[in-house]
């Protein structure tokens, strides 16, 4: 069976939800035998969002390969469960890098090069780049809303696409809003027809129409929309507010989404299994435990700076039947005065990671008062090198001990850029980006944990724990319970002596799924509730 391609669009506002519910779609067509492969598409011309502001774009996905990627793919990793790459995060700015320098090597021997066709023929190239002989359906998510200009030449080359292909290969999906009068509560159709229009305009008649509401549509909005619409009734599909994130692919099996997508693709498969995602989702909506977590970062007035830190503890919670109840601190505003009462009733301390010195010192303040205060304490990347500095600062009594990135007069830099193995210092702009093994150490918390002696975690940060230093904070206390497989990199640390204090250089929340919850973010829930009552976190033994 050739590859077969569905486009996800968004109408009227943004914001609708679009990666939820390609992510949804993913997941159905994947528990019905489809091998499923999803992408995403965004209009704005920075090559990636890798130098993004967090308060703009929301956090940083970072896949298997070490692309710097929209935070749609996280969606799409935790729902479907197949690991993405690079390809599957493509923006207007890669696609005109590409032209451009294709361009200046004289590629196009010379020829005007235009939107129409060489932007759109590369758009295209990168679409039926991810129809490999392993994929069955690509479920490709273009970012914006019908309309904006910056969106005209990813909707021109999926038209392209659909005349190019045969019929039944492409379906159009558009996710519109209707809209619910304040006061009197009545649904308006008008906005999803006008959007529609936009569409037909730009010569695209979308197949279903995915209709994101608070209030269940009435029978007779339905038909009006598949009337004015030109689409089928039972294609126009009520996407209404789910109570949690993860019971959407069920809101969608139950309105018939994969169902009316398997037919207008022609493809033949059996009901989707759903009963574990069912059963995940009882546990997490019939959870009767309260968790309370600190999360102490520099971007905390945008919640989804750190989108798949929160899913994780969410995940982790679900698997240890609880409800993580989230407090949010920003870390500039932490200081040893206030500390006591800010984190005051919280079972445990998250830092998780950031660039930056802004707010460094109330990340010090926080880890300081979960190691001496006996609470649970889990730091990622920059949360976990503020925890050596911490360490270093009040237990070693280095009282400069600092990052390089952060102070070049520290005669304690225990955090450092590393020299490589020919002893050359990497001062330029290189990150240690994606995917790196680690091997733990045979009596640490991590390991019981995982399982494994060695795994791999995926990684975003420049600085590494300092090898010049690593004798002393070893002797003193904080172990490296991961190391590099060539033992010259510190992957992990952690405090045996106290209830549950792990720091991880690499970003876990990455590999965290909603039916599989990390091994660090469940050891970190566990230890949490289990501090409650004064225990002993059985993992941890």
């Amino acid at each position: 069976m050739s590859t077969k391609f569905v486009f996800v669009t968004g109408g009227v506002v943004s914001g609708l939800g679009k990666g939820i519910c390609a992510a949804s779609l993913g997941r159905l067509l994947k528990q019905r035998g489809v091998r499923v492969r999803n992408q995403k598409f965004d209009p704005y011309i920075n090559v990636d969002p890798g130098t993004m502001s967090p308060y703009q774009h929301g956090e940083v996905f970072v896949t298997e390969d070490g692309a710097e990627t929209d935070l749609d793919l996280g969606h799409y990793e935790r729902f479907v469960d197949e690991d993405l790459g690079g390809n599957s995060s493509v923006s207007s700015g890669k696609i005109y890098w590409s032209v451009l320098n294709r361009e200046r090597r004289g590629d196009y021997l010379g020829a005007t090069v235009q939107i129409i066709p060489h932007i759109t023929d590369e758009i295209k190239r990168r679409i039926y780049a991810m129809a490999e002989e392993d994929v069955d359906v690509v479920i490709s998510e273009i970012g914006g809303t019908v309309g904006d200009i910056e969106s005209q030449p990813f909707l021109e080359a999926i038209r392209q696409v659909a005349s190019e292909r045969p019929h039944g290969d492409v379906v159009f999906i558009h996710v519109p809003l209707i809209v619910q009068i304040p006061g009197s509560g009545e649904l308006k159709s008008k906005p999803t027809q006008h959007s529609v229009k936009e569409l037909l305009s730009l010569g695209i008649q979308p197949d279903v129409l995915v209709c994101r509401c608070d209030a269940p549509i009435t029978e007779d909005i339905r038909q009006k929309i598949a009337l004015f619409c030109n689409v089928e009734p039972d294609c126009v599909i009520q996407n209404t507010t789910a109570s949690t994130l993860y019971e959407v692919p069920l809101l969608m099996a139950r309105e018939g989404l994969d169902e009316v997508v398997c037919r207008k693709l022609g493809l033949i498969t059996h009901q989707p299994d759903l009963r574990e995602w069912s059963a995940m989702v009882r546990r997490e909506k019939s959870a009767h435990r309260h968790v309370r977590i600190a999360l102490v970062g520099k971007y905390t007035k945008l919640h989804d700076a750190y989108l798949s830190v929160v899913e994780s503890l969410h995940h982790a919670a679900t698997a240890n039947d609880a409800v993580m109840d989230i407090r949010w601190v920003e870390s500039d505003e932490l200081t040893e005065e206030n500390v006591a009462q800010v984190l005051e009733g919280c079972d445990g301390v998250l830092v998780p990671g950031g660039f930056g010195d802004r707010g460094i010192e109330g990340m010090i303040t926080a880890i300081r008062y979960a190691r001496e205060h006996q609470v649970p304490f889990l730091g990622i990347c920059l949360g976990m090198q503020m925890a050596v500095v911490e360490f270093a600062r009040h237990v070693l009594g280095m009282a400069d001990a600092n990052s390089s990135e952060f102070s070049s007069t520290t005669a304690h830099p225990v955090i450092d850029l590393m020299p490589d193995q020919a002893g050359v210092t990497d001062k330029g702009g290189t990150m240690r980006l994606g995917r790196y093994p680690c091997v733990l150490a045979e009596d640490s918390r991590s390991r019981k944990l995982y399982g494994a002696a060695e795994i791999s975690e995926r990684h975003r940060h420049r600085y590494e724990f300092n090898n010049d230093f690593r004798e002393a904070v070893e002797a003193a206390g904080l172990h490296a319970a991961g190391l590099s497989p060539d033992g010259r990199l510190v992957e992990i640390v952690e405090l045996p002596e106290h209830p549950w204090f792990v720091g991880a250089q690499f970003h876990p929340e990455f590999k965290s799924r909603p039916d599989r919850p990390h091994p660090l973010f469940f050891g970190f829930v566990e230890a949490s509730l289990a501090g409650q009552k004064g225990e002993v976190p059985h993992a941890s033994l």
